[in-house]
């Protein structure tokens, strides 16, 4: 069935915003009746760490959070990895650990099927008590850069591919789960193997299925070079908000699912030390009113406005980097020679550097952003790269000329190769300080400094044991 088109919802909260919200919620209250099933629903916000924050509500009064959202305090979405306060956070006693209102998302509710009983996830996203975005909230942060996109009648058009390993934690150490059909352990890493793919055709049957239902537009699938390790690319879309929903939401079903297979799945940056990690690929491309791809100028070059995003993407990289490394071990994945480039250059289809134009047709001209783990929160990362990108487009910079070969054997400036040194360089970035709030740098700083301190007084197994399943 296809829906009623939205109207638009741009304008005044008395004019046509006020038709989008109306709209909006008949639109969810149309998909409760048609799922009866459906007892109880998932009110959830993205935090810093790109964990889901929030609360269970019997169906019976889901009214009250569509039409007047549900509240839970602002410091929620500034908790570390374990889920703790932070310690002397401005939003906590200082401002009487103050209230955030929460309201749906565009996206509206969707099925959680890595669950046994029938549940819906109704997206939410912060707001202060006088309506305005929170901004704090890793959602509002990408909203605000697509926001600058369009003050300039361009819209960016993204896409991820994302890596993860299947892995059975149940002994003392890690290992790829035993196939479900043949019952057998595979020995070694097999790249784009379709022996690894129908080893586990149940799970990713399920995982197609799911992605169906939630909306989630998955592609390709296949066997990648790590033991037991899969990437899934999720499909280009003009809507970076709904790119960076898809990929929270697919992290969030794809551990689920492996879950209800007997099994885990990790998108922690490098659960094996002998393996190459998991990455999370960043393609985009932007696009201006009338549809056309910016990038592109009909030959395999790109356009000057292509070289000045990736310009804005080298120019920000190194600041940037707690944002696609933002994890402890997360500088484990970024070594020499292990498929995770990290210093700061690009080239034209070269996969060791960080910023890689791909071949093709010159209508589909795009960047793809190497440098991230599949450990990263999707909104600020996302935010991270389209903002600097931006910046480069409007003050018109020019990258330096592209590397060829091995970008690992050239002598150019790294990206930091420390938690601490990444935490330092973002938190007196003034970089940063034109991509993100104050508020939201302040925050994302003690998170990563609280963890910092903690993780340093724990074993690797430990710290595994936290990543495994958070990240």
């Amino acid at each position: 069935m296809v829906p009623t088109p939205a109207p638009s919802h741009k304008g005044s909260a008395s004019g046509a915003d006020a038709d989008w919200r109306l709209w909006h919620r008949e639109m969810m209250k149309d998909w409760l009746r048609k799922h009866p099933q459906v007892r109880t629903i998932r009110v959830a916000a993205a935090d810093l760490n790109g964990q889901a924050r929030g609360k269970r509500v019997p169906t019976r009064f889901a009214d009250k959070v569509e039409n007047d959202g549900t509240r839970f305090p602002m410091s929620v979405l500034n908790l570390d990895i374990w889920g703790e306060d932070i310690e002397d956070s401005p939003l906590l006693f200082e401002s009487g650990d103050a209230d955030g209102i929460l309201r749906p998302t565009e996206r509206g509710y969707m099925p959680m099927p890595w669950l046994e009983a029938p549940t819906a996830l109704l997206p939410i996203w912060m707001f202060r008590e006088n309506g305005q975005p929170y901004e704090g909230d890793p959602r509002h942060a990408l909203r605000a850069v697509v926001d600058r996109y369009k003050a300039h009648g361009l819209t960016p058009v993204c896409a991820m591919e994302l890596e993860f390993f299947l892995i059975d934690d149940s002994g003392k150490t890690l290992q790829v789960p035993p196939s479900p059909r043949s019952g057998k352990r595979r020995k070694a890493a097999e790249i784009l193997s379709i022996r690894a793919l129908d080893a586990f055709d149940s799970f990713f049957t399920d995982l197609y299925d799911a992605c169906e239902e939630m909306d989630i537009p998955a592609d390709t699938a296949i066997s990648e070079s790590g033991l037991g390790q899969f990437e899934i690319n999720l499909m280009h879309q003009d809507d970076a908000l709904r790119a960076a929903d898809d990929a929270w939401f697919f992290k969030m079903l794809v551990k689920g699912l492996a879950r209800r297979h007997g099994f885990a799945a990790s998108f922690m940056a490098k659960p094996y030390p002998e393996y190459s990690g998991n990455g999370l690929h960043t393609h985009f491309s932007v696009i201006d009113k009338d549809g056309k791809n910016v990038f592109s100028n009909g030959g395999p070059e790109g356009s000057e406005i292509l070289m000045n995003a990736i310009a804005g993407c080298l120019w920000a990289m190194n600041d940037s980097t707690l944002l696609f490394a933002p994890h402890s071990n997360s500088y484990d994945r970024l070594i020499p020679e292990a498929h995770a480039p990290n210093a700061v250059c690009w080239a034209y289809e070269n996969r060791t550097s960080a910023i890689r134009v791909p071949s093709g047709s010159p209508a589909a001209r795009r960047i793809e952003h190497r440098t991230a783990g599949g450990d990263v929160n999707p909104y600020l990362m996302l935010a991270g790269i389209l903002g600097s990108a931006l910046i480069g487009i409007e003050e018109k910079m020019v990258p330096p000329p592209p590397i060829t070969g091995n970008a690992y054997a050239l002598d150019l400036p790294l990206i930091p190769d420390t938690w601490e040194e990444a935490i330092t360089v973002f938190e007196k970035s003034e970089k940063m300080a034109r991509i993100f709030s104050k508020e939201l740098i302040t925050n994302l700083v003690m998170t990563k400094r609280q963890e910092l301190h903690y993780m340093g007084e724990l074993t690797p197994q430990e710290q595994t044991e936290i990543y495994l399943d958070t990240v």
